[in-house]
């Protein structure tokens, strides 16, 4: 009887408090789109984000659909806080790419403006420019999960402190229970179980162009294997940039073993990524049957 009642106690608690508890490896986790569409909407989100929210229903059905379809993910953004735009609201397009990271900025009076937008022509288009300087992305996104809102919006406002100006909160980035979850960009780098008390050293990490490997979940664009390769590297290589880790070959011959060849500031490295199914776990507030998420374990075979 004890135990019955502790399991119905322990599903009821926070996803991200089991998580914790579990020890859940977030490695290798960062979602798989290298481009975004970043969309102002103040006000609340549902469940879906921006399809849930005050913008136009038609339109951004329309607009995920098609930006979906070439890879591209759609992301709700709105300032911490109850600010509301003054004027017209903003969009910004973005690279994550290696070598190609940017972001550009545009601003929009009507949602259907939106569908006019072409993100790939837009970030492959010569002589553009765009933003290098870093964007922080608290995910606080509470009707999709609880467990963002709760986390997230501390860790935001500590971050707003810091850099005014280049703080938003944000829609669904996944792995809820890793909450709060920071996305950078351009940089692409997903940061999960962040602390307010981690925001000082985020950001002078983040200038210095350099990795917090700890926090790290990935960086987005990136195989979750490659992911987990690259947050290795920058364990064992503390002072070496995110632009100065990067993948050289990859060889998936064995389906439970992926061997990733890096060049780590000009060196060889080359690291075996160990892939298992985990035990079943609730993985989300919400999960309405327990999951099975897989693991990623990467251990250096070669320097």
């Amino acid at each position: 009887m004890a135990e019955a009642v502790t399991e119905e106690v322990d599903r009821f608690e926070r996803c991200s408090v089991q998580a914790t508890r579990r020890g859940d490896p977030m490695i290798g986790s960062a979602f798989p789109a290298d481009r975004l569409l970043l969309v102002e909407q103040p006000g609340p989100w549902g469940r879906t984000g921006l399809l849930a929210s005050r913008f136009d229903g038609a339109v951004a059905h329309l607009l995920v659909a098609r930006l979906e379809a070439r890879g591209i993910r759609v992301v709700a953004i709105r300032r911490p806080g109850r600010h509301q735009p003054d004027g017209p609201r903003r969009w910004a397009a973005v690279d994550c790419r290696p070598g190609r990271e940017r972001v550009i900025w545009g601003r929009f009076d009507d949602d259907r403006q939106l569908l006019d937008v072409d993100v790939p022509g837009v970030l492959n288009a010569p002589g553009t420019g765009g933003a290098t300087e870093p964007l922080y992305l608290v995910c606080a996104h509470g009707t999709h999960d609880a467990c963002c809102a709760i986390r997230g919006r501390p860790v935001a406002g500590q971050l707003l402190e810091r850099r005014p100006g280049r703080v938003w909160e944000c829609s669904h980035v996944g792995g809820d229970r890793f909450a709060a979850n920071l996305l950078v960009l351009p940089a692409g780098l997903l940061y999960g179980r962040v602390q307010p008390e981690d925001a000082g050293r985020l950001v002078e990490l983040t200038d210095a162009g350099r990795v917090d490997a700890v926090a790290l979940r990935g960086r987005v664009g990136f195989p979750p294997a490659e992911q987990a390769a690259l947050q290795l590297a920058h364990r064992e290589s503390p002072d070496a940039g995110w632009r100065e880790v990067t993948v050289q070959a990859v060889d998936r011959r064995i389906e439970e073993r992926v061997v990733v060849t890096l060049s780590v500031a000009g060196t060889p490295m080359v690291v075996a990524v160990d892939v298992r199914r985990a035990d079943p776990a609730w993985l989300t507030c919400q999960a309405s049957a327990p999951g099975r998420a897989l693991v990623y374990r990467p251990s250096v075979l070669a320097e």
